[in-house]
């Protein structure tokens, strides 16, 4: 007999893109012989939860309100098993300025060496940028991130990346942190990094957790912005990476999608994530430079999640009644 699960949707960011990720989401579970319901978040959500008593809920929510660690929050009250990560976990991979953090506590307990490693960062709070005069550092910034311009700026916690700026000098410094910091309490300045843009679903828990095939973003102008992310048409996926943007050898290519893979785990571990996830990167042509990680990954067939389980043979009716059946044995 199948499970009956609530699939969450609608929300405040998106709420189109996440209907029809869970749309999506209700034909496959139907077609994994389960009870699937459509459930539009809204006040009465818990109520809702309480009195229909799913085994179990899928996520379709997009930003913060599917990422934050808050709709995990109200599950767990509601007492419904969520497929994903816990509450705490998704903070902490929700939160870009702590990911380097991370990777060090992971390197320490494991004594292994990463091959995961982040941007050269400064990050600035608002209360220190508005009340204490932080606004004095960006004088410093060339001295302190050593690549020097052009630089990106991105809130320290937000989703498609609203708010990510490229910024050229220390006036569009300026203005760009103070709109990174209308939309999150801190905000980042880093390295602006080159190379070939990835993300890289990943399924599993701990020590038996495995990468799907790498997913090559390519634009068709510009970067890879919130502008790209939201515009149908705007990028190329290749699924998977294809072997000539890493390298023009084989063999060369082969083992750099290794390292990759290797370095989507070492975070994917160091985050204590569980179930499913993305992580985004970009292959600078000698590390993978890590830009942040997703708890709750696009289950929309067209998202890099689904097309990344295809390209391993594996389909999302069996994905997603796997990742149900893990989320009520958790």
């Amino acid at each position: 007999m199948g499970l009956k699960i609530a699939v969450l949707a609608g929300g405040t960011f998106e709420p189109e893109r996440s209907v029809v990720a869970a749309n999506d989401v209700i034909a496959a579970l139907k077609e994994a012989e389960h009870e699937p319901e459509l459930v539009m978040v809204d006040g009465g959500l818990v109520d809702t939860l309480l009195r229909s008593h799913p085994d179990v809920a899928i996520n379709c929510l997009r930003g913060a309100d599917g990422e934050s660690g808050d709709i995990q929050d109200a599950l767990e009250a509601a007492n419904v098993p969520c497929v994903g990560s816990s509450a705490a976990v998704c903070r902490r991979a929700y939160d870009k300025a702590g990911l380097a953090e991370a990777l060090q506590a992971y390197h320490n307990l494991t004594e292994d060496v990463t091959t995961a490693v982040t941007a050269q960062s400064l990050m600035l709070s608002r209360r220190a940028f508005g009340a204490w005069g932080a606004e004095a550092v960006l004088s410093q910034v060339e001295s302190r991130i050593s690549s020097g311009y052009p630089l990106c700026v991105k809130p320290a916690s937000a989703s498609a990346a609203q708010g990510v700026c490229r910024v050229e000098n220390a006036e569009q410094l300026s203005e760009a942190l103070h709109e990174a910091l209308k939309l999150a309490d801190r905000a980042l300045v880093q390295q602006w990094v080159e190379g070939v843009e990835l993300t890289v679903p990943v399924i599993g828990t701990g020590w038996n957790a495995f990468a799907l095939p790498p997913v090559e973003i390519v634009p068709n102008a510009g970067w890879y912005d919130a502008a790209a992310r939201a515009t149908a048409g705007a990028v190329e996926l290749h699924t998977p990476v294809r072997n000539a943007s890493l390298s023009p050898s084989e063999p060369d290519a082969q083992a750099i999608r290794a390292e990759i893979e290797r370095a989507v785990l070492e975070v994917y571990r160091a985050l204590g994530m569980r179930d499913c996830g993305c992580i985004d990167l970009i292959w600078d042509g000698a590390q993978a430079i890590i830009l942040e990680a997703t708890a709750n990954p696009n289950f929309a067939a067209e998202a890099p999640f689904a097309q990344a389980a295809k390209a391993a043979g594996l389909t999302l009716p069996n994905l997603l009644n796997e990742l149900a059946e893990s989320a009520l044995d958790a």
